[in-house]
């Protein structure tokens, strides 16, 4: 399969701080870019364990003793690790996201380049689609993904002309959702609008922001002790939740102190924040909005 140069490349695999007899984890396979790196840093007793849940990514295994690929959703690492022998690892890589690949394939319907189904499916398995949630969804739960996840202050009326349209016919495709929404999309940021749109829909699809909690709160349990977690994400809600968590093992709130006003924490941070050079945005234009943040199991 055709997948694009994979991103942070170097600043990612290096951020595992790799023992070469150590196991390591790739979360986020995808065209298998940070896997193959990975592997180069292994001696003959390492071993890799890769997660992605579409398909398409099955294709792109790699022929390697010391790896191994899980077709699961990385939600389940911990669960699936265990299956397969390993309780506990060093290091853990994760690119969240949606994959150059996924965007490229226009009947999947991620991109708002191309006219297509309502989808949006990382596992295609999967009941809900987005012609789901903007078919079946009450006014009030669109509105809800939309403002939560697309960060969009029109979401209010926005879910109320979906329902209206939705009225008239099925919104079964990407140029028919367009159309209803047409007086939210004008000229000047039609693009960035769009995007947000597509983005609510395709997290709400996946159930992103709940896979990425559940995924960080086993990280603790699954690294050893000095263990790395390197991990790059896209957008603020994804950036928000991996930050908290890094400094304080909570997504909301704060820990609990003792007497003397301390609290433990799981994790801390490694360095400060990564982000891509201009060279790399030129050469990659889907690692603008990358941000690399690195952690420690204590």
């Amino acid at each position: 399969m055709d997948y694009h140069n994979p991103v942070l490349l170097k600043e990612t695999v290096e951020g595992l701080n790799i023992k070469p007899d150590g196991i390591y984890v790739d979360v986020t396979f995808g065209g298998g870019g940070h896997s193959s790196e990975i592997l180069k840093h292994l001696g003959p007793n390492g071993k890799l364990f890769a997660f992605d849940q579409d398909k398409d990514a099955l294709l792109n295994t790699i022929d390697d003793d010391r790896f191994t690929l899980i077709n699961e959703n990385f939600r389940y690492t911990k669960r699936f690790l265990r299956f397969h022998g390993a309780k506990q690892v060093d290091g853990i890589l994760a690119d969240f996201g949606v994959s150059s690949h996924q965007f490229d394939v226009a009947e999947r319907g991620f991109s708002t380049r191309f006219e297509a189904e309502l989808d949006m499916r990382m596992n295609q398995d999967d009941k809900l689609s987005a012609f789901h949630v903007i078919n079946d969804y009450d006014e009030e739960q669109i509105k809800q993904v939309l403002f939560q996840y697309g960060e969009l202050r029109q979401a209010p009326a926005m879910a109320s002309v979906i329902i209206a349209s939705r009225k008239e016919e099925e919104i079964k495709t990407s140029e028919q959702l367009k159309l209803a929404l047409k007086k939210f999309l004008n000229h000047q940021k039609e693009n960035k609008v769009l995007a947000q749109i597509y983005q609510a829909i395709r997290i709400e699809v996946n159930q992103e922001i709940e896979a990425l909690k559940e995924f960080l709160q086993q990280t603790p349990d699954v690294l050893v002790k000095g263990g790395r977690l390197s991990m790059i994400s896209y957008h603020s809600l994804e950036d928000r939740l991996v930050k908290r968590f890094i400094r304080n093992g909570l997504f909301e709130g704060e820990p609990e102190r003792d007497v003397f006003g301390n609290f433990e924490v799981p994790l801390k941070k490694v360095g400060g924040l990564i982000i891509p050079t201009r060279e790399e945005i030129k050469q990659n234009n889907r690692a603008r909005s990358a941000k690399l943040r690195i952690a420690e199991k204590l």
